[in-house]
């Protein structure tokens, strides 16, 4: 592991029926959509705490910060609760980011193919490397970590579309600033991407 362990934040949505995972509603319905985003985010911050101490981890909470499935991962792991602020994802990432000092890393809840060794290893890249990324098969990415602040590096970003990780490329590049790309990964997003997923856990 690297001297300075990176802070990992992790951003969620309360498990809402008809607000969270609302592309997973024609297979699985509003409540059932809103339980598996639930499942989502418990894998997500258990894999976290099993990469970091929960002292290097906050839970970054959006919809309703109240919800017992924050308050029960809060609770159990040890972890920090915060509130996300307002403003596109880009504007979140990098308040999260600029919220503790050192380097930080920055993912989604529901990208489960993030693995603990992997968020290990991007941890360690971050030594060497200004930024660090894990694309996703979707264009967009399921982590990225920066040592300092980059003013720029999430601005004009198409936030919501496939163009996500090609257009932070650029900028990446744009800056003069080394990164560090160590695996891709898929998200949970449609229906098959949940089949997907449940296909892996069936066996364990």
């Amino acid at each position: 592991m690297p001297a300075e362990q990176p802070h990992l934040h992790l951003l969620a949505k309360a498990p809402l029926p008809g607000r969270a995972k609302t592309r997973l509603m024609p297979l699985l319905g509003a409540e059932g959509a809103a339980q598996a985003h639930a499942e989502l985010v418990r894998h997500c911050v258990a894999n976290a705490c099993r990469a970091l101490p929960a002292e290097r981890i906050t839970l970054w909470t959006a919809l309703d910060h109240a919800h017992p499935l924050f308050g029960e991962l809060g609770a159990h792991f040890g972890i920090t609760l915060r509130a996300q602020p307002g403003g596109d994802l880009g504007a979140r990432i990098r308040h999260a980011l600029a919220s503790t000092p050192g380097p930080g890393m920055v993912m989604g809840s529901d990208c489960p193919s993030v693995t603990s060794d992997l968020i290990t290893a991007c941890a360690q890249r971050l030594t060497s490397h200004e930024v660090v990324l894990l694309p996703a098969e979707d264009g967009g990415y399921g982590l990225i970590g920066t040592q300092h602040d980059y003013p720029g590096l999430f601005e004009l970003i198409p936030w919501g579309s496939d163009r996500v990780m090609a257009a932070t490329r650029q900028r990446i590049e744009a800056l003069g600033l080394r990164a560090s790309y160590p695996a891709t990964v898929w998200d949970v997003d449609r229906p098959a991407d949940w089949q997907r997923w449940k296909g892996i856990q069936a066996p364990m």
